[in-house]
């Protein structure tokens, strides 16, 4: 068994689409309708993001999504230039590890972590 995907049920799917594209890097593998809904699959190398958008669900999140990723410093900058804030962080964990939580189009929790220590200049 391996992991294929995870979904979010989200209002707009444009604008889910466009957000997951220009922070996380994903591109557009496919689109299906499905039971009234319109499905779009997310990908970047093994990872896939399913987006689901026009059915009877409601827009809920009650878990969040966590992207592992060179330096914190890094996203912090680049959702500060589209004046987008941290909901939470950064934090500096007492392993080493950094975190930053933003919220996504739909309330989605998204949590970017920084493993590695990043090296003094």
């Amino acid at each position: 068994m391996q992991f294929h995907h995870i979904a979010i049920e989200v209002n707009d799917l444009e604008t889910s689409i466009a957000f997951y594209q220009e922070f996380i890097g994903l591109s557009e593998e496919g689109r299906l309708v499905f039971n009234e809904e319109e499905i779009v699959f997310l990908v970047s190398h093994d990872f896939r993001l399913e987006l689901i958008s026009g059915g009877h669900q409601n827009v809920s999140q009650g878990v969040h999504i966590c992207f592992e990723v060179d330096t914190v410093d890094l996203v912090i900058k680049r959702f500060d230039q589209k004046e987008i804030s941290a909901i939470e962080g950064p934090y500096k964990l007492k392993n080493g590890w950094e975190t930053v939580f933003y919220k996504g189009p739909d309330n989605e929790v998204i949590e970017f972590l920084q493993m590695e220590k990043k090296a003094d200049n």
